[in-house]
């Protein structure tokens, strides 16, 4: 069974590498800006946090499958999409791209606080001759900062540049794993992908798990 993963992040690839999984890997063509915008615009206002991961990984996985039907009509398996946000206190935050904006996200309102993590996932199963088939689901997982950290700490987390490029301005499978003092829901959801959800998706697509490792 083939696996492709609609997506170019090392943290989802190396996720399925070790549940047993080596996909390929294809990048989405897919302008987020102007899907979000748009569904905002016929929504009338932005959409919710979990409503929006799942708009996105629906928007990216469904790119590449289209992709992969054309340039490879005989590929037979699934194609996996994602996305992820991070909310705090009902604002979303995505990734801080600064060291400024980075720093005063730990210092001002991640520090001792708790947020949520909001993934959705889009799984296509792609079968030579047949109309593609789709299951979805969106997984959600809280996580709590120690209070404790320090300016330094931050500081220095900051300067590894790490937290920069990353919904939300923390990882929890890497440097900032050590700030982290709680995580409630399937701990593969913070680092990008909830596995389990993966699991179930693909079971209701008629997949065993099993028949994708590597």
């Amino acid at each position: 069974m083939q696996v492709c993963l609609a997506s170019t992040s090392p943290a989802r690839l190396m996720l399925l590498r070790q549940v047993g999984i080596e996909p390929i890997t294809r990048a989405p063509e897919t302008d987020e800006d102007a899907v979000a915008a748009a569904a905002a615009a016929e929504r009338g206002g932005r959409l919710p946090p979990a409503d929006m991961v799942l708009l996105l990984a629906r928007a990216k996985a469904a790119d590449v499958a289209e992709r992969l039907v054309t340039q490879h009509p005989d590929f037979d398996g699934i194609v996996i999409g994602g996305d992820s946000m991070f909310a705090l206190d009902g604002r979303v935050y995505g990734k801080p791209y600064t060291a400024e904006e980075a720093t005063r996200r730990w210092r001002d309102e991640m520090r001792g606080a708790t947020g949520i993590l909001h993934s959705g996932h889009s799984v296509f199963r792609l079968t030579p001759g047949s109309a593609p088939v789709e299951a979805t689901a969106v997984a959600e997982a809280s996580v709590t900062f120690a209070a404790d950290v320090t300016d330094a700490e931050i500081d220095a987390y900051v300067a590894s540049g790490e937290p920069l490029h990353v919904a939300g301005a923390f990882t929890v499978d890497s440097l900032g794993g050590a700030f982290i003092t709680r995580v409630e829901g399937d701990p593969s959801t913070v680092v990008g992908m909830s596995v389990s959800t993966l699991r179930s998706l693909t079971r209701e697509l008629g997949v065993a798990w099993t028949d994708l490792w590597s």
